[in-house]
């Protein structure tokens, strides 16, 4: 290990691991491999990519939400996550330049009178929600009529298919997914919001930022992250 390096491992891997926060409620991201249940995504090419250049082994920390991600923030139970930007999480997380960015979207009834995102802000409307996600941060801050309904983000398809929710919220390539397997249900054509998906670690670790922002950014000149999607379908 290089003096230079010292302070990066100090804040990227304090234990000697480095322990990367993987949330398996955005498929875009992560998602178990179908045949050998293996994760891929993004950001487990991005987390193993980066565990090789620092020369620590890689622990991947399995969360089924956003929300929960950023609720271990502090606690040493992750190093570095992948998280949407948001405002309502800078004073826990340090994030480097996006690296991705995806389509925040809605899903309706196939019958539904909506068809446009402007169409949902209105009374009468329950949106469903996975609690703590990008999503649910902006929806908050956004509507003024309609209701939001949070659920787990495991569970808040089936929230709103049990409740017979008007709208469902997400991101764009995992309700497409979904509109493809369930015809009772259509994709609105525009999206209500961009989804700037980053890397992060905890707050006052300036090394490992520093490191972190930089590996970033080389990773997207590279065609790095390019590959790494198109790789993982």
């Amino acid at each position: 290990m290089t003096s230079e390096l010292a302070p990066v491992l100090h804040d990227l891997a304090p234990a000697g691991v480095l322990r990367a926060a993987i949330n398996l409620a955005n498929p875009v991201l992560a998602r178990p491999h179908p045949t050998t249940g293996e994760l891929v995504g993004v950001a487990v090419t991005l987390a193993r990519e980066l565990a090789r250049r620092l020369g620590t082994p890689l622990e991947l920390v399995v969360f089924h939400g956003a929300g929960t991600i950023v609720d271990a923030a502090g606690t040493g139970a992750w190093d570095v996550a992948f998280l949407a930007i948001d405002p309502a999480r800078t004073a826990r997380v340090a994030f480097t330049e996006p690296y991705l960015l995806i389509e925040g979207a809605y899903a309706v009834p196939a019958d539904s009178p909506l068809w446009k995102s402007a169409d949902v802000d209105r009374p009468g409307v329950r949106v469903a929600v996975g609690a703590g996600s990008a999503y649910d941060l902006y929806l908050t801050r956004a509507l003024q009529h309609a209701t939001l309904v949070r659920a787990p983000s495991a569970g808040v398809v089936d929230r709103f298919l049990a409740d017979g929710l008007e709208v469902l919220a997400g991101v764009r390539p995992a309700l497409a997914e979904l509109t493809v397997h369930r015809r009772a249900l259509r994709l609105l054509d525009d999206s209500f919001m961009t989804i700037r998906q980053a890397m992060c670690l905890g707050k006052r670790r300036a090394a490992g930022h520093r490191y972190l922002h930089d590996f970033v950014q080389e990773m997207k000149r590279s065609g790095f992250i390019s590959r790494s999607l198109a790789g993982a379908g």
